[in-house]
């Protein structure tokens, strides 16, 4: 049972889905509470403490992302937004508010399931886990600011560097287009995407394999960009 001991809050107004969710969260060996407002979801984020929370962004008293900014009041706990939204600005405001990563429905259990085991082990990594990255047959650590491909040394800029690591800190999840512009170039360029995408074009011409069809830095259409990759031990 791989959500032993796990603590896992389902906010989400629909007592049928809370049901699916709470029957299979509760086969993983998770424990499930549940709650189907905003303010009934803070009330039990504060009260219960859980590991993590899947979190409906319609909810009947309030928007999700209300919640989400609540709870970054006093945790850094996962959030993963669970959601049949398809306007992409409410899921920006809610990953933007600080959400770990969404879910879109109609969604696949399993994938649900590995998302949460995901948020569940970022959670859990000490704070320097993301400094040395493996990214198929590329080494980088970030640290030392020293990177490594079957071709030998690869450089990176200063700029690139520091949006690797921007990426690194949400790795396994999306991350907005606004978060990494503000963690590489500073509030003052939130609203200039260009930035970024001139810049993982030039990352995805270092790392991948074949730079068209990336494997490693994922675009997250209209949103923003998602690094997969594995601790280097």
């Amino acid at each position: 049972m791989t959500g032993a001991a796990h603590a896992v809050l389902v906010v989400d107004d629909d007592p049928q889905l809370r049901r699916l969710l709470r029957t299979t969260l509760c086969a993983q060996g998770f424990r499930v509470i549940e709650a189907d407002t905003a303010r009934r979801a803070l009330i039990e984020a504060a009260s219960h403490k859980p590991d993590l929370v899947i979190l409906d962004l319609g909810l009947p008293d309030a928007e999700g992302h209300t919640v989400v900014r609540g709870i970054r009041e006093w945790s850094t706990l996962p959030i993963v937004v669970l959601s049949a939204r398809v306007d992409e600005q409410q899921k920006i405001a809610a990953l933007d508010a600080g959400a770990d990563d969404y879910v879109t429905k109609p969604f696949s259990v399993g994938e649900l399931l590995a998302r949460i085991r995901s948020a569940l082990r970022r959670a859990a990594q000490p704070a320097d886990a993301g400094e040395r990255l493996r990214l198929g047959a590329v080494r980088i650590d970030l640290a030392r600011r020293v990177a490594t491909g079957p071709q030998g040394e690869i450089h990176f800029t200063p700029i690139e560097y520091r949006l690797l690591g921007a990426l690194a800190r949400h790795r396994g999840a999306v991350a907005t287009q606004r978060q990494l512009l503000r963690e590489v170039w500073g509030p003052d360029h939130v609203d200039q995407p260009h930035y970024l995408r001139v810049y993982m074009k030039q990352l995805r011409a270092k790392i991948e394999p074949d730079p068209a069809q990336p494997r490693h830095l994922l675009t997250e259409i209209g949103i923003g960009y998602r690094l997969l990759a594995e601790p280097d031990e």
